[in-house]
């Protein structure tokens, strides 16, 4: 073993000297610039911010890259590099052009930058794979460069390069990615055909998703026979679908966040008529667990009449799609969306989340006979296993609610199939009274 382990150091550092004796060119400067930039995280925490101002998707794989690369940064300039303890290579022989403008005494082996950028790369490309692949090319290049500056052997940043991938990982076990397929689709169904959007009307909540966007005007262009109206302070998505209903509308549609959907979905459902979902909120539960990704997605629905047969549940009378809660979320929630206007969401969400945790206290229910004191309720349409982080307990956390009764039609769209769907009323046990939300 110790011959063995002798002879890789030695084919190692053949390498490295092969490197070293290349002939000098442009790519020098380059390479040094770049090694240089990736000192500290540098280059790849400029590369999350501009990741992250795209939500979504690039988000995400901001977030995962940067906690990637902070642990596995973590993991082998504390504990890897002591325990190997290997010395960098002779920085006497590195022509000027290449060699760095300080000199290095840390440990050699793993790579820190390698482990870095291969832990960004990774954790990039787990949740967008087109934002990987323009990162993963800048990550080898960062590898190399160390190995061309003269400060690492070609063995520290292959085994970097593994530490940093595995540990990006390994971020799976905690916080799974997203799927980019569709849940499981339902029964097809057949909806009205509607060229450009003629006979739907669409309910837009402009206080969706991002604050400085309305998604009314993108709509319009999309299906440009469609009735689109903006809800505000007198008229919720209720009310401008229920008078789309006595004007004679042959669909409904809403653009908006889980709530806005729910609110929508029993106007449809109350009146028989097939309901187009247009995801414009920030999270678009409902909208994603059927695919439907973009606006984009629902036109064509709408166009070519697919469909999909869904559950709709409902909690003391309300339908809801995805969940209900009861107890501090919806009072956050609301807090939330009273301030939200003055403050941004996001400002409002911590605001109102710090006065709930300081003034709330729980509900009391009856669960199977038995009276308890409860924070939160989250009541499931079927089985609903969180995806991401979760609270303790993982698929336990869930409560079905699936009778099936009396079939009436609503919807909108799935990846695959670009569906409407019509959905079918389910009874449920009523919840206790109380702070509720039914609404997802």
């Amino acid at each position: 073993m110790a011959l063995s382990r002798s002879a890789a150091r030695r084919f190692d550092a053949r390498l490295q000297a092969r490197v070293g004796r290349l002939p000098a060119s442009p790519v020098d400067g380059v390479l040094r610039r770049l090694s240089e930039a990736a000192d500290h995280g540098k280059l790849w925490l400029g590369v999350g911010l501009v990741l992250g101002t795209k939500k979504g998707a690039p988000r995400r794989a901001a977030v995962r890259g940067v906690g990637s690369l902070l642990v596995s940064s973590a993991l082998v300039n504390v504990v890897l590099k002591p325990v190997f303890g290997r010395v960098r290579p002779d920085a006497a022989g590195v022509a000027g052009g290449r060699a760095l403008d300080r000199s290095l005494h840390t440990l050699s082996f793993p790579s820190g930058h390698s482990a870095s950028a291969a832990a960004f790369a990774t954790g990039v490309a787990m949740e967008s794979p087109w934002a990987g692949a323009l990162v993963a090319p800048v990550a080898l290049g960062v590898g190399y460069s160390r190995v061309h500056v003269g400060v690492h052997y070609p063995g520290d940043v292959v085994a970097g390069m593994a530490v940093g991938a595995a540990v990006a990982a390994a971020t799976q076990h905690w916080w799974r990615v997203r799927p980019s397929t569709p849940a499981e689709v339902r029964t097809t169904e057949r909806a009205p055909a509607l060229p450009e959007g003629e006979g739907l009307h669409v309910a837009v909540n402009p206080r969706s998703g991002d604050a400085d966007y309305d998604p009314a005007s993108d709509i319009q262009a999309l299906l440009p026979r469609a009735v689109v109206r903006d809800i505000d302070d007198e008229h919720s998505v209720t009310d401008l679908l229920q008078q789309a209903v006595r004007e004679g509308a042959k669909a409904l549609g809403v653009a908006g966040g889980d709530g806005s959907v729910a609110a929508a979905a029993a106007v449809a459902l109350e009146h028989g008529l097939p309901l187009a979902v247009l995801p414009a909120g920030t999270l678009n539960h409902f909208a994603r667990d059927v695919g439907v990704a973009t606006p984009v997605e629902a036109a064509r629905a709408v166009e070519a009449g697919d469909g999909v047969l869904v559950d709709v549940a409902a909690v003391n009378g309300t339908p809801f799609l995805n969940t209900a809660s009861i107890g501090s979320y919806p009072e956050m929630v609301r807090r939330r969306d009273a301030m939200s206007g003055r403050l941004g969401k996001w400002l409002a969400l911590t605001i109102a989340a710090g006065q709930v945790l300081r003034t709330g206290a729980p509900v009391e229910l009856e669960l199977d006979g038995r009276r308890v004191s409860a924070w939160i309720l989250f009541v499931g349409n079927g089985v609903y296993t969180p995806r991401g982080v979760s609270p303790p307990g993982g698929p336990r956390w869930r409560t079905a609610c699936s009778t099936c009764s009396t079939s009436v039609p609503t919807c909108g769209s799935a990846a695959a199939a670009r569906c409407w769907r019509r959905c079918w009323a389910s009874a449920s046990t009523p919840a206790p009274t109380g702070s509720s939300r039914c609404g997802r």
